[in-house]
């Protein structure tokens, strides 16, 4: 899929470390994980926009996970790493990106998307169909459970499905 001239929407595997200095640039801290003291896992799966030259510009990575809400476990598809090259920011591409993501993650059963994100960047997932999930959230970690102290969204992938009540329990590394 073709979009804004020669950028390209593309989904590939596991991003290869080059793929992130290409994202990254020369940012330190993209991510504004500075501090953080939770263990990430790597997306098995990415969306991104190729730029000319084949360059990654943005992209989005997603894995399926499982979560608990109230004894009901249930598979979500997670989104995680959302990254707009510094120099293309300002062009919807974020929006772009994250709507693929969201096309593709509609393919992979799970009935939800669910995100981590900073405060200041919960309007744009509000603006893209997300849902704060206001009960408390905890996500596994190497040496156990640990609150999630980022903003937590959810989107529901197929029309029937509404986020259950109560707190969540995320049964692996977040993303």
């Amino acid at each position: 899929m073709w979009l804004h001239g020669a950028m390209e929407i593309v989904e590939f595997g596991r991003l290869r470390q080059e793929q992130r200095a290409e994202l990254e640039g020369d940012e330190d801290d993209p991510f504004y994980a500075a501090g953080s003291t939770l263990a990430y896992q790597p997306k098995e799966r990415h969306v991104g926009i190729q730029g000319d030259r084949g360059r990654l510009v943005a992209s989005t990575g997603m894995l399926v996970v499982d979560v608990e809400v109230q004894a009901q476990r249930f598979s979500v598809v997670g989104f995680g790493g959302v990254i707009v090259r510094a120099d293309h920011r300002g062009r919807g591409l974020a929006r772009e990106v994250v709507q693929a993501a969201l096309a593709k993650a509609r393919t992979l059963g799970p009935a939800f998307a669910l995100l981590f994100c900073h405060e200041d960047r919960a309007g744009l997932y509000r603006k893209l169909g997300f849902a704060e999930i206001i009960s408390e959230v905890v996500v596994k970690q190497p040496d156990g459970c640990a609150p999630m102290p980022d903003r937590t969204m959810w989107q529901a992938l197929h029309s029937h499905a509404t986020w259950p009540d109560g707190a969540v329990i995320v049964h692996s590394l977040p993303f």
